[in-house]
């Protein structure tokens, strides 16, 4: 499995070099809307409590895409992901898309330690 410092918004990681592209990699992850979930939460929000629950869901949806992303280039065979993008999007009915993308790379340490 890629480890998750072998992951980098840059083209390249720090005191690595690429020695083989296998090409873009995806994770796509998906919410339905949930009236009741928005409906606590707006009221939480009047209350003065923390959007916490919001926080969290958005970042398990980063995770599931993240966890896609890992599959799909430790399939290839690579052990580092290089130009890491997202890309997030809520319908008209209120789900949430987020689809994450990135170069799956074989990279070893400059020096070759």
């Amino acid at each position: 499995m890629i480890a998750r410092e072998a992951v980098s918004t840059f083209d390249d990681l720090e005191g690595y070099r690429i020695v083989r592209t296998f090409g873009y990699v995806s994770g796509i992850a998906t919410r339905p809307r949930n009236r009741l979930r928005a409906t606590f939460r707006s009221l939480g929000m009047l209350i003065g409590m923390s959007p916490g629950e919001f926080l969290s869901d958005a970042e398990h949806l980063r995770s599931e895409a993240m966890d896609g992303i890992y599959k799909r280039a430790d399939a290839l065979g690579a052990n580092a992901v290089v130009g890491l993008q997202f890309y997030v999007s809520e319908d008209g009915d209120g789900s949430c898309k987020v689809v994450a993308f990135g170069q799956a790379v074989l990279v070893e340490a400059i020096g070759g330690e």
